[in-house]
């Protein structure tokens, strides 16, 4: 059962989000990941691997949870098994050289998986299981029992069990038509496409490209004349060139059935203007059954892209794999090595891996697996304009690669659909354009295929520099745009032109200079940063001559002439003068108060410093115009920026407005100690949460709450139980919401952790003790909330250890319902230290009203508060305020009101049809009080 690639019963997918699709919609960034050291029950944006650490032994936490779950009760099911992997199985691939590279990876990759996977499918076989095993990756999809699973997880070549769920993908984004340029695409002619054609006679003929996406109409006209499987004569071989191992198509033909994959091939191969490289032939595997793609079928789409099969999966001939393998498909954000085996195989296959960077924009660390391995060359999406998209997602990938690797066009991209043409947005758009640059290289440049390091250094060389540091890296060389934006006539100019080498070491005052800037102009222009030696290298320049320019923050430039000839390794050493400069000093205040942690800067320049606990911070900088900025740790004070112009010592004091949100609340130094509790609460393990009932109506965004669910996971939430370990920014649409964030993180309560509450009349506390964070027992954090019964909330955070303690993975702040609002007091920032806290505190203008009226009423009815003040509709039924039906028969609501202030109102009941039924009597009356709250307990029409 390991040589011909597997089919499967139910399409179903390891617990992943794979986005294929122009996605701008951002649907893989919620991504599940269980494919490859993931995660259990909860899924794998934070890398959770394991089970819950009370369940026993070390076999037992090789299993999902979400695993054991499914097979209680002696239910049986299908699940991954992940084999531990063990020494370089390629290595003689990577040596080979030409079409024998992949013909030896198959050897190999074979070799190597019965030797690995012997012992585990002897034991399938004598138990009769139902089992599919890979050569591509050290996995096995397995249907059995929780004894089965037992036996399993007890090997010690196994890794991990984990579940096989079904991926659901968010539906294709469209766009807008931009105009042609000379009879092609715009995003064609802006990578410089067509003069590669007309001026060295290059469309990519004699490389073969392939996709694994969702299929490709083999008859579209703009895709028939250049698919591999159609013969001189016009007659068609689909064996070898199409592979769809779920059957999804009729008639085990090409097929389409969500237009993804026709269009990122139309953008490699197309005619009429559409592709990048329409001279290239195509092959395609069908890895996504529709709208969604099983692992099952990913994986055995990567065996086949190393060896292409017939239809029917056998008879495999690695001599027919394709040059290039477009994949416009990716997991959650993050680092998840699932594929890496697959990658690591095409590449020393020589087989060149483009792969879209995701779209998860903008926030940065949003690269999606596997755009953000290192073997994978992916690619971020930018507009007509030139500027990055939005949804492009931000890097940086593994072990802190710079990711995407490159920008191209992604955003109004028009392409071929079936049976027609459409216009597309997301990085599954742009990688196509990459894919195809790789084959007019290669093309053009023969000795450079298969050459896998060689062409992404071209790729890399001339790719037009973008400067966006938002997300870390240079000018040259950055989270947003990569190396910069693709430029294909650069690319194979280079290729097919005498090159050579240029290197160097910058030092000043006799030490090495790291991070400095290296610039050449000449027959290209191109930048890069030195390293932490000093060193830099540019690995191909086209021969000529290049006027060097070097600088570094803190020192002069230094300007050089050099030539590189070609072939040849040039060399240039710069020596740089330190700058006449100046000390600034200050002292960082809000409100009058010293703000100690706030990180002090000095825009377009590497200068950093933090304000000691007296506010006062001391920095050095070169003489000139500067943008100095004040960062605080928390949020209970909003950034700010003063202009500087440095001719001297100077003195810049920096006073920071105090943050808010829009309701009105604000937040400053801890008003209560750090208070434990005294009454344990019944939550152990991971993903918990529990029912609390307050002693008192407590006010959050105006509306009184007197019960609560406390949370594992460091929150407090107002509008049912949440088990949320993924934390998010504050205010998210996405739940949970209305709640308080003491320390939202994924924590788990083992045997040393607990939660405890206590209560007055006028407090109650909530305290996480010593709770560990998941996967790391050494990593601890104890977080105290009190909540007041006025509105006011103090959390204390002690008992630090590690250094997620401190809040770098943590959502700290509240919100209200909805998650219109919130206030962010941090998100993954280092703004809690031993004994610190902060208090947020409601608007002292405000007032939170509860309304509460016993109502009997039936089936469509439903009942309002309205009054004579705007906050109450100013007697406007359309703007009555709805009353919740959850504690029926009575009716419950809150707002915030202003305070001493007189106040009408009535009830009323509204049916679906829009009638209305004022309830009887003179309009209720009242004066708020001048703080708290104000909260009725009234039956409707008796007053």
């Amino acid at each position: 059962m390991g040589q011909a690639a597997p089919t499967t019963d139910d399409g179903g997918a390891a617990q992943r989000t794979v986005a294929v699709g122009p996605a701008a919609e951002g649907g893989a960034a919620q991504g599940r990941v269980a494919v490859g050291p993931a995660a259990d029950a909860g899924g794998a944006a934070q890398g959770r691997v394991g089970a819950a650490a009370d369940a026993g032994g070390a076999a037992q936490r090789k299993v999902a949870a979400k695993v054991r779950k499914q097979l209680a009760g002696g239910r049986t099911g299908s699940f991954w098994v992940m084999l531990r992997h063990n020494g370089d199985d390629l290595a003689a691939g990577r040596r080979a050289t030409g079409k024998a590279k992949a013909a030896t990876v198959y050897r190999d990759a074979r070799a190597a998986a019965a030797r690995h996977q012997a012992g585990l499918r002897t034991l399938l076989t004598d138990r009769k299981a139902r089992f599919q095993a890979y050569w591509i990756a050290d996995t096995m999809r397995v249907t059995g029992d929780a004894g089965l699973v037992a036996v399993i997880a007890a090997r010690p070549e196994v890794k991990q069990v984990l579940p096989d769920d079904p991926i659901k993908l968010p539906a294709t984004t469209g766009g807008t038509a931009r105009a042609a340029v000379a009879s092609v695409e715009w995003n064609i002619d802006r990578i410089g496409a067509p003069r590669v054609w007309s001026e060295r006679n290059d469309t990519g003929a004699g490389i073969v490209v392939a996709n694994v996406d969702t299929g490709v109409q083999f008859d579209h006209p703009a895709l028939a004349a250049n698919y591999r499987g159609r013969n001189d004569d016009g007659s068609l071989s689909h064996d070898y060139n199409w592979y769809d191992p779920s059957h999804t198509c009729a008639g085990n033909q090409p097929c389409d059935n969500v237009g993804h994959g026709s269009h990122t091939m139309g953008t490699m191969v197309g005619a009429d203007g559409i592709g990048v490289a329409p001279g290239a032939r195509w092959i395609a595997a069908k890895g996504c059954e529709s709208s969604s793609c099983s692992v099952a079928s990913l994986l055995a789409a990567g065996q086949w892209i190393v060896a292409p099969t017939d239809r029917d999966g056998n008879n495999p001939l690695p001599e027919r794999a394709p040059d290039v393998v477009n994949n416009s498909w990716g997991g959650a954000s993050g680092f998840d090595p699932w594929y890496s085996q697959v990658v690591d195989a095409w590449v020393a296959a020589g087989i060149f891996p483009a792969f879209a960077n995701g779209n998860s924009g903008p926030s940065c660390a949003t690269a999606n697996t596997p755009g953000s391995y290192t073997t994978t060359y992916s690619s971020g999406a930018f507009d007509s304009t030139n500027t990055i998209a939005s949804f492009s997602s931000r890097g940086s990938g593994q072990d802190g690669a710079v990711k995407p690797d490159i920008a191209a066009p992604g955003v109004d991209v028009r392409s071929s659909v079936p049976d027609g043409y459409a216009v597309y947005s997301g990085t599954s758009m742009a990688s196509p354009h990459t894919a195809a640059t790789v084959a007019l290289i290669w093309a053009a440049q023969p000795a450079l295929r298969h050459d896998i390091a060689a062409t992404r250094e071209i790729l890399d060389e001339t790719a037009i520099d973008t400067d966006d540091t938002s997300c870390g890296g240079t000018a040259a060389d950055n989270n947003v745009y990569g190396q910069g934006r693709l430029d294909a006539y650069a690319a194979v100019t280079m290729a097919v032109s005498p090159n050579g080498s240029l290197a160097g070491t910058v030092s000043g005052g006799g030490f090495p200079i790291a991070g400095a800037t290296v610039t050449v102009s000449g027959p290209g222009q191109r930048s890069l940063s030195t390293d932490a030696t000093g060193s830099y290298r540019f690995g191909r320049l086209i021969a000529g001559t290049y006027h060097v320019r070097v600088t570094a923050f803190g020192y002069d430039p230094v300007d050089r002439d050099v030539t590189v000839d070609g072939g040849g390794a040039a060399r240039l050493d710069a020596t740089l003068t330190t700058s006449a400069s100046a000390v600034v000093t200050g002292t960082v205040t809000s409100g009058g108060a010293a703000l100690p942690g706030t990180t002090v800067t000095l825009s377009g320049t590497p200068v950093s410093v933090t304000s000691d606990q007296n506010g006062h911070y001391r920095l050095a900088a070169p003489l000139g115009a500067y943008e100095i900025n004040a960062h605080p740790a928390g949020g209970c004070a909003s950034a700010a920026t003063r202009h500087l112009d440095l001719s001297a010592d100077t003195t810049v004091d920096l006073a920071l407005a105090p943050a808010t949100d829009h309701f009105g609340y604000t937040c400053g130094g801890p008003a209560d100690d750090y208070r434990p509790g005294d009454q344990r609460l019944s939550l152990a393990g991971d993903d918990t949460a529990t029912a609390v009932t307050l002693p008192f109506s407590f006010p959050l965004y105006g509306v009184g709450h007197t019960q609560a669910w406390v949370g594992s996971n460091g929150l407090i939430t107002f509008d049912g139980a949440s088990t949320a370990f993924v934390n998010t920014e504050l205010p998210a649409a996405t739940d949970p919401n209305d709640a308080l964030y003491p320390f939202w993180d994924d924590l788990y309560l083992d045997d040393q952790a607990s939660v405890w509450t206590t209560a007055t009349a006028d407090t109650f506390v909530v305290e996480w003790r010593n709770a560990q964070f998941f996967g790391s027992s050494t990593e601890r954090v104890s977080v105290s909330a009190v909540l007041h019964a006025d509105g006011v909330v103090t959390y204390r955070y002690r008992g630090l250890s590690g250094g997620r303690a401190t809040g770098t993975s943590a959502t700290i702040g509240l919100e209200n319902p909805g998650g219109t609002d919130g206030f962010a007091y941090a998100y993954q920032t280092a703004a809690v230290t031993e004994g610190s806290g902060v208090t947020f505190h409601p608007p002292a203008d405000r007032i939170a009203a509860t309304f509460n009226v016993t109502c009997q009423t039936v089936w469509g009815q439903n009942v309002f508060v309205v009054g004579n003040i705007a906050e109450l509709g100013g007697w406007d039924p359309s703007r009555a305020i709805a009353l919740s039906s959850a504690n029926y028969p009575v009716w419950t609501g809150g707002i915030s009101l202003p305070p001493g202030t007189a106040v009408e109102f009535k009830y009323l009941i509204k049916t679906a049809d829009g009638a209305v039924t004022w309830e009887s009597g003179s309009n209720r009356s009242t004066t708020t009080p001048p703080t708290g709250q104000y909260i009725t307990h009234d039956t409707f029409g008796d007053h």
